[in-house]
């Protein structure tokens, strides 16, 4: 799904030049479920932008779904965005007076889908999440967790075949985290691919994978023994 090669990144500060990327080479499979961690200034946020699609690399090769997207422009950024890649980010970004079900309904409105499509597929997007009795409700009426869970449906409600989340539960108490990272394992096992990125290890030890990120650069990338059904 992921493949990265020798990804740079370079900010112009004035005179001198951030190395916030320094050569990163990266695949990602299809259904994986990763966590990137490192502290601030080790550039996981600027690889989590770029592999949104939200800014793209200085130099290297981005292939997504074998679509390169190196050198896109900012519409073709936005197309591959809207159809490829779900987000999830710290502060749930929902309109104040909207209830659930239009949230949800947003980014289909920006994709030309018909209102009656729109209904339905955020509907089910909603069920799927376990808000099938919330949907005419607004942010002020639900906790801290519903209003994640209403995050996760938008994000769901494309199809994407990738979640990108940042800090998913870094807003909500404990009892709400974990329910959604319980949320995020299921979507996995259903075989969507998740990469979360996250300063905290609890969080990072739910996902299969760990890559952690120092100066820019992957330090390391280790896999979690898969506990064998019983």
């Amino acid at each position: 799904m992921i493949e990265m090669e020798d990804i740079t990144k370079t900010y112009e500060m004035g005179t001198q030049q951030v190395h916030a990327l320094r050569g990163v080479t990266l695949t990602i499979a299809d259904g994986d479920f990763v966590a990137i961690v490192g502290a601030s200034g080790s550039g996981k946020s600027t690889l989590m932008n770029i592999i949104g699609c939200l800014d793209q690399p200085t130099d290297g090769t981005y292939i997504l779904d074998e679509i390169d997207v190196s050198d896109m422009d900012d519409n073709d950024l936005a197309r591959i965005r809207n159809e490829r890649i779900g987000f999830v980010f710290q502060q749930f970004n929902l309109l104040a007076r909207t209830v659930a079900l239009k949230q949800v309904a947003l980014p289909l409105m920006y994709g030309g889908v018909s209102r009656s499509e729109r209904m339905d597929r955020s509907r089910a997007a909603l069920e799927s999440v376990g808000l099938g009795d919330r949907i005419d409700h607004r942010p002020d009426e639900l906790s801290g967790g519903q209003q994640q869970r209403v995050a996760i449906a938008r994000a769901l409600v494309t199809r994407p075949s990738l979640i990108l989340a940042d800090e998913p539960t870094g807003a909500l108490d404990t009892q709400s985290g974990e329910e959604i990272l319980k949320l995020f394992e299921q979507l996995n096992q259903e075989g969507i691919t998740l990469v979360v990125v996250t300063h905290d290890p609890e969080v990072a030890a739910r996902a299969r994978r760990q890559i952690t990120l120092r100066d820019g650069l992957i330090i390391s990338d280790t896999t979690r023994v898969m506990e064998a059904a019983v």
